[in-house]
């Protein structure tokens, strides 16, 4: 096979088997993230790993020339979405190699570029780099990008300060400069259940529910008609939606719980969290007549995650060294969320660039070309071209 369609086989090989390895969020990725640490053990390399509170899922960090000056981060996230209820034509976990793609879940997002970066540690050591180059593979990105802040706390504890930070999403290998962030709540409503025929001696925690949920739809519409354009995305406007909802027991009861999801996807440059001081307010001017007929009742709101938007400069030092490695002459901006934002704060120039596109991830008979394998396979090649004063912008 023409070497331009399709990547290494040690590469493909390594991408393969991340794929097979159940790694969806619910599940522990200590099995990929034993196999990673254990591979680069082989070549000399020493992990750090991160856990969660349980120690049922880890970050690994590993540095290519420990003690070089700080470089770049490689980075991508071990979890993946489920499967469950999707129409597959394949086994989710198989990693089949047919007319020039791999598939199975995780291999767009993001498995394969993991694989490709892990596999390409033998020639950069061999290369001998002027600069470090860090591996930091996170885990629970898909539920909300729990994992990554404790990765990024520990390189702050160890003095680390790297130069840039390449995401590895699906982005087709087109430098990604921006995206949303995700902020995500739970919203839940204590009424007081009474017999369906008593309405007034009860409080409808459903109905006081439906309430904030018109009061998200209302600013959802208000940021379509009103908010300033931000072109480039797909939906150029912040949006707001509610996800799961949930109370009630019987027809006859006065339901005396509702429980519900709801995000924003705010613009780079807008507020995520003075949008939730908005429904805040709103749900304190519903609780006095709640409370008048049953001191107990109330609106409690729990945070689920914090994804911060992203948005770096075309100039910034991270996406002119993407583009030189991806040979991109263009740039895009991406509709979904990242760990970069997070990478971002903590002072680390980043840009998203992967291969494979977003269109294929999430869904049945997820797959990526090996086209755009072979082709990320070169980007990271690169990597050992480049010298560290352009890594400064220099």
């Amino acid at each position: 096979m023409d070497p331009a369609l399709a990547p290494s086989a040690r590469a493909l090989e390594l991408a393969r088997t991340l794929v097979r390895m159940n790694t969806v969020s619910s599940n522990s990725n200590l099995e990929l993230i034993h196999f990673i640490r254990d591979e680069l053990a082989q070549h000399g390399l020493a992990s750090t790993l991160t856990f969660d509170d349980n120690g049922r899922k880890a970050n690994l960090f590993a540095t290519v020339g420990e003690g070089k000056p700080a470089g770049v981060i490689v980075s991508g996230h071990t979890d993946t979405v489920p499967w469950d209820g999707q129409d597959w034509s394949l086994d989710p976990l198989s990693a089949e190699v047919k007319e020039g793609r791999l598939y199975g879940r995780g291999s767009a997002d993001m498995k394969s570029f993991i694989g490709l970066a892990v596999a390409q540690v033998p020639a950069w050591l061999a290369a001998d780099l002027p600069f470090a180059i860090h591996l930091a593979f996170s885990y629970d990105e898909e539920t909300g990008c729990f994992g990554v802040p404790r990765l990024i706390a520990d390189l702050r504890a160890r003095g680390i300060a790297p130069l840039a930070c390449i995401v590895g999403e699906p982005t087709g290998r087109v430098p990604a400069l921006a995206h949303k962030g995700v902020y995500r709540w739970r919203c839940c409503v204590k009424g007081h259940a009474a017999h369906s025929s008593l309405t007034p001696q009860s409080v409808n925690a459903i109905e006081v529910g439906a309430r904030v949920v018109g009061k998200l739809a209302d600013m959802s519409v208000n940021f379509r008609d009103k908010e300033p354009r931000y072109a480039g995305f797909d939906v150029p406007y912040t949006t707001g939606s509610v996800g799961v909802i949930e109370g009630g027991i019987a027809d006859n009861i006065v339901p005396a719980d509702c429980r519900f999801n709801y995000e924003f996807r705010n613009l780079p440059g807008s507020d995520a969290l003075g949008m939730q001081d908005e429904v805040l307010a709103f749900a304190a001017l519903l609780e006095p007549a709640m409370r008048a007929v049953a001191p107990e009742a109330g609106i409690a709101f729990e945070p689920i995650c914090a994804v911060p938007p992203f948005l770096a400069r075309a100039d910034d030092p991270a996406v002119l060294l993407a583009s030189r490695l991806a040979e991109a002459d263009s740039t895009t901006l991406v509709a979904f969320g990242t760990e970069a934002g997070l990478f971002q704060k903590a002072g680390i120039p980043t840009v998203v660039c992967g291969p494979g596109h977003i269109a294929q991830a999430h869904q049945a008979d997820e797959c990526v070309s090996l086209a755009q394998l072979a082709a990320a396979e070169r980007f990271l090649q690169a990597l050992a071209t480049v010298q560290l004063d352009a890594l400064n912008g220099r």
